[in-house]
């Protein structure tokens, strides 16, 4: 507190004071939310981190997996600043003092919701295989063909021309031929991608809904059908057929789908689907760019729990190793020894790196660009499969 005589310049002082405060205490407001904010969405990002290794270390040491997401956090921020001011006489003297008192003060009240992720549903989403448009959104996003396959496929299953099944090539260390095969494989489809010479989309082809209708359809059924995809197309023969475009199954092919005819998209989606969804069509066709290195057959996909289980498996039990490329594929960068390199210590790990402390020792992602980028991968692969989280679990919120 403070004592100040009172004077025109006196309160001029005070009113510049006060303003100022009041001011500055406005402008504070937005860069603390700004930090605070940014602070909660790096948390939120850590944790998801750390569940995730979390539940490599589980399966690694053989217990069971268990996942908790924070479906909401509301905090609440508030800011005051408060002014008095009194004027008094001050005895023997009988000049007029001020007491002037400033304050301000900021306060935080954050509520933390958390969700245990289980259930039948989740659990079901856990242990089912990702279907064939997962793989082609991370491939279509960018991801190298080589290192998706790598963490998402449980191997590669050779078909006849059929469909018929001929034999699986596992990607499994611990089965050290059929590994290497897989490998190669995986490499030379990532030589033909690199070279713009791998084509990895949906089968696209017209559906008849109606294949022979008698009457001219009616102008409001034609205009509606624009919007929902559906076409009205007049035969020569002056009746009409109702189709839709149809977007199929995925192929990974050496080919254009497209440069076939519609008819021949059409039969080859009803071939593939013989193979249910987690399975990716493989076609590398003779005669065309890498035809040298011929393979007919489907990429098998893995659960979310299946992906876990190998990663973990291969910290000690079931190690991958260097496997040199066949030599029909052109060159191309090599792949890493790991699809994801998990270190564990015993001390702690650079901060920088994701990290999570389980049973006695430390479980990082290895400091390298592929391993950051597999991490990625898994943790867009655990989105796709966490879903919705509503109706999951017993919310547990924790207020601060």
């Amino acid at each position: 507190m403070r004592l100040l005589p009172v004077s025109w310049r006196s309160l001029t002082s005070v009113a510049l004071l006060a303003a100022a405060l009041l001011l500055n205490s406005g402008c504070a407001g937005p860069p603390v939310l700004e930090r605070q904010v940014l602070a909660y969405d790096e948390v939120a990002k850590r944790l998801d981190e750390k569940l995730l290794l979390l539940n490599v270390a589980r399966v690694a040491r053989g217990d069971t997996i268990h996942f908790t997401s924070t479906s909401s956090i509301a905090a609440t921020f508030d800011w005051t600043t408060t002014i008095g001011a009194t004027s008094r006489l001050k005895s023997g003297s009988q000049a007029n003092f001020l007491d002037l008192n400033l304050g301000a003060s900021a306060s935080e009240n954050p509520t933390f919701s958390i969700v245990p992720v289980s259930g039948d549903a989740f659990t079901q989403r856990v242990v089912t295989p990702f279907g064939d448009e997962a793989f082609e959104f991370l491939v279509y996003q960018g991801g190298r063909i080589n290192q998706v396959m790598r963490l998402m496929a449980s191997g590669i299953e050779v078909q006849t021309a059929g469909g018929g099944f001929v034999r699986f090539i596992e990607n499994n260390p611990l089965r050290t031929r059929e590994y290497e095969e897989f490998r190669r494989i995986a490499m030379h489809l990532q030589w033909l991608n690199d070279n713009r010479n791998l084509f990895v989309r949906a089968l696209v082809f017209e559906e008849t809904l109606i294949a022979d209708f008698k009457s001219v359809p009616r102008a409001e059924d034609v205009t509606n059908g624009f919007d929902k995809g559906l076409r009205w197309r007049q035969k020569p023969d002056g009746n009409y057929e109702l189709t839709r475009l149809k977007a199929g199954r995925v192929v990974v092919s050496n080919f254009d789908p497209m440069s076939l005819t519609d008819q021949e998209r059409f039969e080859l989606n009803e071939r593939i689907q013989k193979n249910p969804r987690e399975f990716v069509y493989l076609d590398i066709r003779p005669g065309k760019p890498g035809g040298d290195f011929p393979i007919q057959g489907a990429i098998k996909l893995r659960s979310m729990f299946q992906v876990l289980a190998f990663l973990a498996l291969g910290i000690q039990i079931s190690k991958e190793f260097d496997v040199a490329q066949d030599p029909r594929t052109g060159s191309t960068d090599k792949s890493p020894t790991a699809t994801l390199q998990i270190i564990v210590t015993d001390n702690a790990p650079d901060d920088s790196l994701p990290s999570v402390y389980y049973a006695g020792r430390y479980y990082s992602v290895n400091d390298a660009r592929w391993d950051r980028t597999s991490f990625l991968l898994l943790n867009i692969l655990f989105q796709t499969t966490v879903g919705d989280i509503e109706g999951v679990g017993i919310p547990v919120t924790i207020s601060k």
